[in-house]
């Protein structure tokens, strides 16, 4: 069902429409900019005839709970019950244009631009109340759906029209303009407020589908003959004994090679009886990682400077940081289920970008767009590794050609291998402080890791910072905060060791060479909760900003043996105004597990081609022995515009275990993972 037949089948009702200004995106799988969000008038929102708002929005709910924030954010305008929102998101062929989930967008974006659409539908109820009542609009009072008119001189009491009796069998449109307004964060009732996970019930009884839930009628399954390493080309394949089984189809285009079999079971048995002759593939491995990254380039004047305030400077550091490709390994693996019907393809499949995959198949089917449809259920984690749709061509190529409903999901394996990495990166730093403890010169050079966060918040007279890029031996792209994990480690890391150099307590330091009052804010707020200035064990601080929230770490560590156990974290983050309090803390804590990860277990190891460990028995994530009480501050700027959380919280985690690991061995750990000789 298309759009148009969509909106005839939900009759009348209220289509609110918005004329959006183009955004551009910031990030795209390594190409900057991105289409616009398109100029053209589109219906966002529609209220039923039975009191029923669906809001439509291309973003996607990757457990982040935004299905959750967006309801609230038309709740709050509207205004109307939750339960009465029901949230259409990421079909092609029903939402309009959206660049992807993705940058911490959806609150400060998305969020915002559905307030003004529900702003905007209020105005007009408001409009046709006052036609209906014969009253003035400062007479009406809208709550829960409802219009409400307290008439002063009547002994009828209130009249009371719901928005579904006032918009019966009309069919009516209302653009935001410069004039729509907005409640101030101070004044809200619904946002604001730890409104309970939307839909969570299902999620929690397995009620909800994802992808592999999904049945079309006459599906099979399919599965991929992989490469035994990167760079691989097939030479020669006999298909003969695989072709015996009952119910099989081999499909071969080129190196692709796949199979579709009634069942999950017999289309890897399949694939096993494949006889496969392949050619080349090769590669570096984690000994020459960083030669093959390191770049050479010109410091031109502005190193000159540097050079010169450096020569100045009472205290001086000279040193590289290095981080390791890790994996994103979102607990449901990439999926596909492909259906063709009248030369249109519709693919279900858990991604952050919808429009990016309806790209994809749009491409590798030489399709026009109204052609290809791709709709996301709510999907299993994506921590920036699923903005591609390599599982849904797959299957689109597989149902093509068996002339049947596909469904393909990838192993674990397969996620390892064949899913791009967060990159690796070689972070070189150069700084100096002056007697007093003040910065004097910062000159940081990030290679191949990315620019994200990569200005320092502190105060400098001379600096010189560039991100340069490498050619990766690995595929590799967006991760959960991009490159702030990466820059955050090495500069918070760089910053302890002038701290120690300067004979300065790492807060003082930092407080000494910070004028940016929200990043002070936090750093105290994290101090007072943790205690620092009476602290005892060995501990650590690190904070940072990304993307407009403010995070700072406070840590306690032990070590036993070459193991580091964290003991205590706390946390303080500020993001603006607080949509959702529980929420947002779940995001803070999810972040910081996750950047445990990252500071203390995951590398992936790789060589020849060949990713070395790819499984969870090789591969280590923090598991819950590894979290440790996790108390969460939240700075509440309801001055504030709202900006997202997902990604910042995950950048000062490593750098603060970092700091408490000196504090009690002396010893400097510059590379990520950070592991005791």
């Amino acid at each position: 069902m298309d759009r148009r037949h969509f909106f005839k089948l939900l009759g009348g009702g209220l289509f609110v429409a918005y004329m959006a200004e183009p955004v551009n995106a910031q990030e795209r799988r390594g190409r900057r900019g991105g289409p616009a969000r398109p100029m053209e008038v589109s219906a966002w929102i529609h209220i039923g005839e039975n009191g029923t708002v669906r809001v439509f929005t291309g973003k996607t709910e990757v457990g982040q709970n935004i299905r959750t924030s967006l309801a609230q954010a038309v709740a709050e305008e509207l205004p109307v019950r939750i339960p009465s929102i029901q949230m259409v998101m990421a079909d092609t062929d029903l939402v309009p244009f959206d660049m992807g989930t993705f940058g911490s967008r959806s609150t400060p974006d998305m969020a915002l631009h559905l307030r003004k659409v529900a702003a905007a539908a209020r105005q007009e109820l408001v409009r046709l109340a006052v036609e209906r009542f014969g009253t003035q609009e400062q007479n009406l009072i809208l709550q829960d759906g409802e219009v409400i008119w307290q008439m002063e001189h009547s002994s009828g009491g209130a009249q009371i029209a719901s928005f579904a009796e006032l918009l019966k069998g009309k069919q009516l449109s209302a653009v935001v303009t410069d004039e729509t307004k907005l409640r101030p964060a101070a004044e809200w009732r619904v946002a604001g407020t730890s409104v309970p996970k939307v839909d969570g019930k299902n999620f929690v009884t397995g009620r909800h589908h994802y992808t592999t839930d999904i049945q079309r009628p006459g599906l099979v399954h399919g599965k991929v003959l992989r490469a035994p390493a990167y760079g691989a080309k097939l030479k020669s394949l006999d298909d003969a004994q695989a072709k015996t089984l009952p119910g099989v189809t081999v499909v071969r285009d080129g190196d692709f090679v796949g199979v579709t079999a009634p069942n999950p079971a017999v289309a890897t048995q399949a694939i096993g009886l494949l006889k496969a002759e392949w050619e080349g593939g090769e590669g570096p491995s984690n000994k020459e990682l960083w030669q093959v990254l390191k770049n050479n380039f010109n410091r031109g004047d502005d190193g000159r400077k540097i050079d010169d305030a450096l020569a100045s400077s009472a205290h001086k550091l000279e040193q590289a940081y290095t981080v390791e490709y890790i994996a994103h390994c979102p607990l449901e693996t990439r999926a596909g289920v492909a259906e063709w019907q009248d030369g249109k393809v519709t693919v279900w499949t858990g991604t952050q970008r919808p429009f990016g995959v309806k790209d994809e198949l749009v491409s590798a089917f030489s399709l026009p767009p109204e052609k290809v449809r791709v709709i996301v259920p709510d999907t299993g984690s994506g921590y920036g590794g699923k903005h591609s749709g390599e599982a849904a061509v797959e299957a689109a190529r597989l149902a093509k050609a068996a002339g049947k409903p596909v469904k393909l999901s990838w192993t674990r394996e397969e996620e390892f291998w064949w899913a791009y990495f967060r990159p690796a990166g070689v972070i070189e730093v150069k700084a100096g402080v002056d007697a007093d403890g003040k910065l004097t010169a910062w000159e940081f050079h990030n290679h191949n890791s990315g620019g994200a966060a990569i200005e320092t918040p502190y105060e400098v007279p001379a600096k010189f910072v560039r991100s340069h890029g490498s050619k990766s031996p690995l595929r590799q792209g967006s991760y959960r905060g991009l490159a702030a994990a990466a820059n955050g480690f090495a500069r918070e890391s760089a910053m302890d060791e002038l701290a120690a150099a300067a004979g300065i307590d790492p807060l003082e330091f930092r407080l000494k060479n910070l004028k940016d009052e929200r990043l002070r804010a936090v750093l105290e707020a994290a101090a007072k909760s943790f205690g620092w200035s009476n602290r005892k064990g060995h501990c650590g601080i690190a904070c940072g900003i990304d993307k407009g929230g403010y995070i700072a770490n406070c840590v306690e560590i032990e070590l036993r043996g070459k193991t580091v156990k964290v003991k205590r974290i706390v946390a303080a983050f500020e993001c603006g105004a607080i949509v959702n309090p529980t929420h947002l803390k779940n995001q803070v804590e999810g972040s910081i597990v996750m950047g445990l990860g990252g500071a203390l277990f995951e590398a992936i190891q790789f060589a020849d081609g060949k990713i070395l460990n790819p499984a969870f028995s090789k591969y280590r994530v923090p598991r819950f022995s590894d979290v440790p009480p996790i108390e969460t501050v939240l700075v509440n700027r309801t001055d504030l515009p709202s900006a997202g959380a997902g990604e910042c919280p995950i950048m000062a985690i490593a750098p603060a275990i970092g700091s408490a690991i000196f504090e009690a061995k002396k010893e400097r750990l510059r590379a990520m993972p950070m592991k005791l000789a």
